[in-house]
């Protein structure tokens, strides 16, 4: 009814609001809206305030002396180089003992390729391509772990994701030993 009350060509001339009732109207419709909403806007902020979830972390967690460090792709990518670049012999060959054949593989490193990434936490994750030397084609993918809870990127893990297989059609593939899911290993055979 009101809504009919503000249209003047919709009701007849005797019902209709003069321009002076309709601004007076609008003027009271409009301080509600805007009392409403700031009421609306003081419990909402006062709710985020007190909420439960709003607590702040343990305050071991977020103390002065432990300050939370997060690295970035260009700091794992970093790390993964110097770490390759000590482990290196004389000859440029990195020395990995393969976990499941036994075999000691003498590799020439390519790149540290994506994805890298934090896994949980203070662990960290990334994935390089080494080749066989002398044989450029036949390349491993080989999967590095960091723990970063001292401060800096600390290699732990290493594993062969991938290694070299020969098919008639393809030539040289990186044949994947295991996956993830949900950043846990789950190996194929």
């Amino acid at each position: 009814m009101l809504a009919k009350l503000l249209k003047p060509k919709s009701m007849p001339v005797n019902l209709r609001l003069r321009s002076s009732e309709r601004s007076c109207v609008i003027r009271h419709l409009l301080d509600r809206r805007i009392n409403a909403t700031l009421i609306n806007s003081l419990l909402a902020g006062l709710l985020i305030i007190f909420s439960p979830w709003s607590a702040a972390e343990p305050t071991a967690r977020a103390s002065p002396e432990t300050p939370v460090i997060k690295f970035y792709v260009e700091d794992i990518k970093s790390t993964m180089r110097a770490y390759v670049a000590s482990q290196l012999d004389t000859g440029g060959l990195f020395h990995l003992k393969d976990d499941k054949t036994g075999e000691n593989l003498a590799l020439k490193f390519v790149m540290v390729h994506d994805p890298v990434r934090q896994i949980r936490g203070d662990i960290y994750f990334a994935c390089t391509d080494f080749h066989v030397q002398g044989e450029p084609e036949k390349i491993y993918d080989i999967d590095f772990w960091m723990d970063g809870s001292s401060g800096e990127l600390k290699v732990y893990d290493t594993k062969v994701h991938k290694e070299p297989r020969s098919s008639l059609l393809y030539g040289w593939y990186k044949h994947p030993r295991y996956t993830f899911v949900n950043d846990e290993i789950e190996y194929l055979y």
